[in-house]
């Protein structure tokens, strides 16, 4: 698993602002966004959009936004569902890009659990990928941050990868790249990035944001991107900001502020290789001294 053969593309990650309580008001935001990543020069192979995208971040808001989501391999009009999932399909298909739908709540109608869950289409607009967020976040720093997404949520129980035309990409949702295990397993799985659409807050943003890409990208030897939504002064939940792509060396290679914006990054499979060569920590581990987590997933 030493050399990846795959083909270099561009990324583009959608660090949207003016998201407010209206669900349609924040699609239309998400839909120009990604329009006018599209026509950009050169074009993106891949589109981003950041965590919780089309409702506010609080625990008491997700079963009111959440929608039905359909299977993988669905097209459009084929199935009933969400608002939200019908225009991710159209920003596929209207804009010929992958999209990486950020992620929204889903409600599951057998069970009438909620998830956090991430959606990706190709540029057909079929369902891709779903990813239902592995890891809640349960935290409680006294006097600086409180919250409980499980007060709401279900944790997910599947690893999720999805193949296109420029290589394998692993998935995680915020919390989840807290997980050394998730990036290692997608890494060995032969994925040249994981992306974690990402709403981490002004007290775990400072500590933790850029270490955490930038290690589990070092460890694995692949790209690594987290996609933010923008502060917003009026939220009770304000997200970090600083949307960021980091290569297999850690070097950041864009980070945004907190402001809306988009970023870009080339994501450069030749480098990728070449660290591998360089530094061949993917053909000297000894799985005769410790196990091999990833052993049931390849």
């Amino acid at each position: 698993m030493a050399s990846i053969s795959a083909k270099p593309f561009r990324l583009a990650l959608l660090q949207l602002g003016s998201l407010t309580s209206s669900k349609a008001s924040n699609i239309a935001v998400a839909k120009q966004a990604v329009l006018e990543a599209a026509r950009s020069s050169p074009k993106p192979h891949l589109v981003v959009l950041p965590e919780i995208w089309n409702s506010p971040y609080a625990v008491t808001a997700f079963r009111e936004y959440s929608e039905r989501v359909p299977h993988v391999g669905s097209k459009y009009d084929e199935v009933d569902e969400g608002e939200t999932v019908s225009a991710m399909r159209e920003m596929a298909r209207d804009n010929d890009i992958w999209l990486i739908g950020g992620s929204i709540p889903q409600k599951d109608d057998r069970t009438d659990e909620i998830f956090n869950t991430c959606t990706v289409y190709d540029p057909s607009g079929t369902l891709v990928a779903i990813h239902q967020k592995v890891h809640l976040f349960d935290i409680d720093i006294p006097g600086r941050q409180t919250f409980k997404e499980s007060d709401t949520l279900t944790g997910g129980k599947s690893l999720t990868t999805f193949d296109t035309p420029f290589g394998k990409i692993g998935l995680g949702i915020c919390y989840d790249i807290r997980f050394p295990e998730m990036a290692t397993i997608a890494a060995r799985q032969g994925c040249v990035a994981m992306i974690y659409p990402a709403a981490f807050n002004t007290t775990t943003g400072p500590m933790h944001w850029s270490l955490l890409q930038r290690a589990r990208a070092v460890d694995n030897q692949i790209y690594v991107a987290m996609c933010s939504p923008a502060r917003h002064p009026e939220a009770s939940y304000q997200a970090y900001g600083h949307s960021l792509v980091v290569n297999p060396l850690g070097d950041i290679l864009v980070e945004a502020s907190h402001e809306p914006t988009t970023i870009y990054a080339d994501i450069d499979i030749d480098l990728l290789n070449t660290t591998r060569r360089n530094l061949p920590i993917t053909v000297q581990r000894r799985f005769d001294v410790y196990p091999d987590i990833a052993e049931k997933f390849l």
